[in-house]
């Protein structure tokens, strides 16, 4: 199958014109005409990863965030970028990443993130000027409940080895925001929109400040908020290629580590 026949399908769920303007996603190593057997899903692209890729017989990485974020100026093996994309043209790996677009796309990243941890009746967080199109979700929890409960709930549902969370506005939640990836520069949409509870990550010493004790908000992980882009990308592929092989990745690993 061609890279192309695999790319169309993602690009029909989430169009690269929905990226944003700093952002590098589609296809970044390899060609839309090229031959491809088998795709490797994964968070990032990284050595691991090309390595299980290779051992797997899978000549397509699919990952959220893009190896290639900045300007290469030169190939010398000198960081991991560069290894990473040194490595997949030699063994013929194509690379493509579905970031941004994916984030902003309706029913995508926040979306499923939301779901899993049993958030519902969502509506976008921060819209885009495309109807659906946009970043973030609020929505409800089935009932009142006690926030930190909650978010023990949600340290077990994704792993997150520490949960980071502003003073606790009020002892029970119903309403939560959901921004996966870093979103602290939406606490103010979350407020808006009446959560008593913001779910998001990489935020700064000063964001947990912010909310001034109108609404609770945690950092869960950059990696763990983002960790079901592999399941999201493998149910948009799977309805639609079921002849193509896709395969999960056991080596997609956060580069994080947390002493407990």
């Amino acid at each position: 199958m061609k890279i192309k026949d695999i790319t169309d399908v993602i690009e029909t769920f989430a169009p690269l014109r929905w990226q944003e303007s700093y952002d590098n996603a589609g296809l970044v190593v390899g060609r839309g005409e090229d031959e491809v057997h088998a795709a490797l899903l994964a968070v990032d692209v990284t050595e691991a990863v090309l390595d299980e890729a290779e051992r797997t017989g899978c000549d397509l990485v699919i990952t959220h965030h893009p190896i290639v974020f900045h300007a290469l100026k030169r190939f010398n093996s000198a960081d991991p970028v560069q290894r990473c994309v040194e490595h997949a043209i030699r063994r013929g790996i194509a690379l493509y990443a579905c970031h941004t677009n994916l984030d902003s796309a309706p029913g995508g990243m926040s979306w499923r993130l939301a779901g899993q941890l049993g958030i519902g009746s969502l509506e976008l967080l921060q819209p885009a000027a495309e109807p659906g199109v946009g970043f973030g979700v609020v929505g409800n929890l089935g009932a009142e409940t006690d926030t930190m409960d909650f978010l023990r709930h949600v340290q077990r549902e994704l792993a997150v080895g520490a949960i980071r969370y502003s003073a606790v506005a009020t002892p029970t939640v119903r309403r939560v925001a959901v921004c996966t990836g870093a979103g602290a520069s939406l606490i103010g949409e979350a407020r808006r929109a009446g959560a008593g509870l913001y779910l998001t990550a990489d935020m700064k010493y000063n964001d947990f400040m912010t909310p001034d004790n109108a609404l609770t908000v945690a950092d869960i992980g950059h990696f763990e908020s983002e960790y079901c882009a592999i399941q999201l990308l493998f149910d948009i592929l799977s309805k639609k290629l079921c002849t193509f092989a896709v395969r999960k990745s056991e080596c997609s690993r956060n580069p994080v580590n947390y002493l407990v």
